[in-house]
């Protein structure tokens, strides 16, 4: 291994611990954020509009953050402010009104979307040097152990705490453990600034044509692929929400399942990563790995009529197959932005791709929120309808991608 790739793999290990602690953090607080806000008094429709809100603005504004980051080349500048706005998160522990809960939760998706184009884009340039996929899939492991771990701080606590319904300094004790992982998370992004402060050479050794400035055709019909397979596409926060309102398990069973979800995650981002590295090599061509996006409206398919059933075992189900098409999210569809997108206009790429996403799931989210209100039956039915809607639309992209 030369040593630009052994950099590489350092600098990809070292952002996957501040995804691992990074993921402690908020995906701990995403596990119970629904069953939080309903404790503190909202209703479904309105934890299905924070949920899609907060997710909105928080790709949203990737748009304007991965712009500017190419614009200003300050990716580390943007990574550290997005991380550190995740105070927000443990400082849930000392709110009581679900008003000011619902400000913290936008402001850690704000600093997601502060953060995330400029990350992806210094990560993509450090995957190219070992394949895009593989890459970015070591990097997703890491990310699901805190994944994993986050929700089951809570699930551990609850458990410790004893039998019955959990109240609010319950949630609040767990939400306050979350300093910890803080720290480490800026602890991490530190080391990594000073390990590789300019990423982009890692990327720059093995380009071998020149790029073009634009972003091509195949880019924007990937780009509507992702708006309707993730329209589709269940919001853990009103999964969760349904899971204590219709009481199919305890509080202290939620998060473990989000937990168990994550788990799935990292197993399917290590398999579906390897795979897509292989179709490009057997084709010679970087965007062969779009065949294996085919998955992710398949798979969906099926997670509407689990997740909302009022079975335990059909509701593990659904958790386990949302972890599947969470793992090809996480992987494949970030893999993709950096195969289809020049350096140049690599966080542009990003923040578009972001952008859209977070469109996709605020519209998803609010809706399935409200019509959850009136008729679970009509949330399954236009979740699966969506999901066949987004496979034509992937043959018209693979049409395009292999030609």
């Amino acid at each position: 291994m030369n040593n630009q790739k052994k950099t590489a793999f350092k600098l990809i290990l070292l952002f996957g611990l501040v995804s691992l602690f990074g993921d402690m953090v908020y995906e701990g607080a995403r596990s119970v954020n629904g069953p939080y806000l309903l404790t503190l008094g909202a209703n479904a429709a309105m934890v299905g509009l924070v949920a899609g809100l907060a997710e909105f603005l928080g790709y949203a504004v990737r748009l304007l953050s991965g712009y500017f980051a190419d614009k200003k080349k300050a990716y580390w500048l943007f990574t550290f402010i997005g991380y550190g706005l995740l105070v927000s998160v443990p400082l849930l522990s000392l709110t009581g009104i679900w008003q000011i809960a619902v400000i913290f939760i936008i402001m850690e998706r704000l600093g997601k979307a502060i953060r995330s184009p400029a990350k992806d884009t210094i990560l993509s340039q450090a995957t190219k040097q070992v394949g895009t996929g593989f890459g970015f899939a070591i990097a997703e492991v890491l990310d699901q152990i805190g994944a994993i771990t986050g929700p089951l701080i809570f699930t551990l606590l609850f458990v410790f705490l004893g039998k019955g319904s959990r109240g609010l300094a319950d949630y609040q004790q767990g939400y306050a453990l979350l300093w910890i992982p803080l720290a480490l998370v800026m602890l991490c992004i530190f080391f990594a600034y000073r390990a590789v402060p300019n990423p982009q050479v890692l990327e720059s050794s093995v380009i071998k044509n020149p790029e073009s400035d634009k972003l091509s055709k195949v880019f924007w019909i990937y780009t509507v692929f992702t708006f309707v397979t993730t329209l589709g596409f269940a919001n853990f926060a009103l999964v969760g929400y349904h899971f204590k309102a219709k009481q199919v398990m305890t509080d202290a069973q939620i998060p473990l399942f989000y937990a168990i979800a994550m788990g799935v995650d990292a197993l399917a981002a290590i398999i579906i990563g390897k795979t897509y590295d292989i179709f490009k090599a057997k084709r010679n061509n970087e965007k062969a790995g779009l065949l294996t996006l085919l998955a992710i409206p398949v798979f969906s398919l099926f997670i509407p009529a689990f997740v909302f059933s009022s079975k335990f075992s059909l509701c593990l189900a659904g958790a386990i197959i949302w972890g599947i098409v969470m793992g090809a999210h996480e992987t494949v569809m970030k893999s993709a932005i950096a195969d289809l997108t020049p350096l140049k206009k690599r966080g542009t790429g990003y923040g578009i791709f972001n952008a859209t996403y977070g469109l996709a799931i605020f519209i998803g989210s609010t809706v399935t929120g409200l019509l959850y209100e009136y008729s679970i039956p009509a949330v399954i039915i236009i979740s699966i309808v969506v999901e066949l809607a987004a496979i034509p639309v992937f043959f018209i992209m693979r049409k395009e991608a292999l030609k």
